[in-house]
């Protein structure tokens, strides 16, 4: 039977001082964790609608998430092979 993984997202949004904010904590089996950061703010001249600065702010948090994970699997390899890597998203 193959092994299956279960990683975890939790998705955080708040907004502080008309500004979004969000965070992507990824919880592996492992129980490591990483953190992704994303934020959003209204433009002045732009109507006020929340879902718009939520989805922004939590598509970069999980874009932060996503290249730091890149980065820790390219060091995980160069750690195993002691070549340079450079892996392309």
């Amino acid at each position: 039977m193959p092994t299956t993984k279960h990683w975890t997202v939790d998705l955080l949004i708040g907004e502080t001082e008309g500004e979004t904010h969000a965070e992507a904590r990824l919880h592996a089996n492992d129980d490591s964790h990483q953190l992704g950061v994303g934020r959003a703010r209204l433009n002045p001249a732009d109507e006020n609608v929340p879902e718009i600065g939520d989805e922004l702010a939590v598509a970069r948090a999980l874009n932060d998430l996503g290249h730091q994970l890149l980065l820790s699997a390219a060091a995980d390899i160069q750690a195993i092979t002691d070549e340079r890597v450079r892996l392309l998203a």
